[in-house]
């Protein structure tokens, strides 16, 4: 069993940067890949970042490659979504996700551990 909390959302002017945090209970975070999730309102949930379990490989949403940065540290069994650049169409709740593998994941079904949210605003 894992638990995450989300932490760093807020509000922001477009163009500027904010860091998100999600902590993970739980003595073997690092063998889980996690995966940073957006949903705006009257949307679905959709894939933003992924981050395999050694923090070898990532992977992200077209939408957001070049401008947000996802990283983890084992030691501090914290993952980290860094983002800049930010347009007014970021705004949502932010959501973190944790499952065991080896790899990276993009599919929300991939997912049994998620957090609660944070949520994101980007004025124009």
């Amino acid at each position: 069993q894992v638990q995450l909390v989300e932490s760093g959302g807020g509000l922001v002017q477009a163009g500027g940067s904010l860091r998100l945090s999600c902590a993970a209970s739980g003595r073997t975070f690092s063998s889980y890949a996690m995966g940073w999730f957006r949903q705006a309102p009257g949307k679905e949930r959709e894939f933003v970042a992924t981050i395999s379990w050694s923090g070898s490989i990532t992977y992200y949403a077209d939408s957001v490659k070049g401008r947000f940065t996802i990283s983890r540290d084992n030691a501090k069994n914290t993952v980290y979504l860094q983002m800049n650049s930010l347009k007014p169409e970021d705004t949502a709740v932010y959501y973190c996700a944790a499952r065991a593998g080896l790899y990276y994941y993009i599919s929300v079904n991939d997912y049994p551990y998620w957090g609660q949210g944070t949520q994101v605003t980007v004025s124009s």
